[in-house]
């Protein structure tokens, strides 16, 4: 490996690395507030107690709108159990409700898994990018990704499925034609090359009307292959 791609290698994992610790400092935030709403609960039932002892249903109406609206801000966060991968996740949830797009995610992951885990937010970050580009050209009442994350045996699972414009999509070789340009493409090899190094499984599948990427990744007892370029 030449000095100029060793240098590019390193630029690009320390991007990474710092990505990777502000989305972990964001859902470590939204982690405080969850534990200061819980903390403030005591206080928001004798408030309300209060107000029904005065017979003053409009203000328990206001005052619980309040809560319902503080509490939906608590409820957007996703617990997988694996706090990186939390980041990553609940930071893409984020970018996509920004632009209008639902995300439905049904994710479990022991907090110990055994894989890299830049590997694993390479991958999941790489997936819901894509997800997110291909949404934003539908009508917004038809943006929807589905997320589901879970353990089958000693193998994480990933399934990731988004709706899509038109029919299904043309295939060029073991990947399907985008028009987004090289970064797509570029996005996709890294999430391939991911997958094979670590000894695991990958599917595509593109059917009327939405895409879906499915991948089994061995945790335990697995060799992962050395990767002799970057560290993703």
């Amino acid at each position: 490996m030449g000095l100029f791609s060793k240098r590019i290698d390193k630029k690009v994992a320390s991007y990474q690395r710092e990505l990777i610790e502000t989305h972990f400092q964001e859902v470590d935030n939204m982690y405080r507030r969850m534990r200061g709403w819980r903390h403030d609960y005591r206080n928001h039932i004798q408030t309300m107690k209060v107000y029904a002892a005065n017979g003053d249903l409009e203000a328990i109406k206001r005052y619980l709108n309040e809560l319902d609206t503080d509490l939906s801000t608590v409820d957007t966060v996703i617990k997988t159990g694996n706090p990186m991968t939390d980041a990553i996740l609940n930071s893409k949830i984020s970018l996509a409700a920004s632009r209008g797009i639902e995300v439905r995610a049904d994710a479990h992951i022991p907090v110990r898994l055994g894989i890299p885990e830049l590997d694993l937010c390479c991958i999941i970050g790489n997936l819901m990018d894509n997800a997110i580009e291909a949404s934003v050209k539908l009508p917004q009442d038809r943006r929807l990704i589905r997320v589901y994350m879970d353990m089958k045996g000693s193998q994480l699972y990933i399934s990731l499925t988004n709706l899509t414009a038109g029919g299904k999509l043309e295939k060029s070789g073991t990947r399907f034609k985008s028009s987004k340009g090289s970064q797509h493409g570029l996005g996709l090899v890294r999430v391939d090359a991911i997958v094979e190094r670590l000894g695991g499984y990958l599917s595509r599948n593109s059917e009327e009307g939405a895409f879906t990427t499915e991948i089994l990744l061995p945790t335990v007892n697995s060799s992962p292959k050395k990767s002799d370029s970057s560290p993703v």
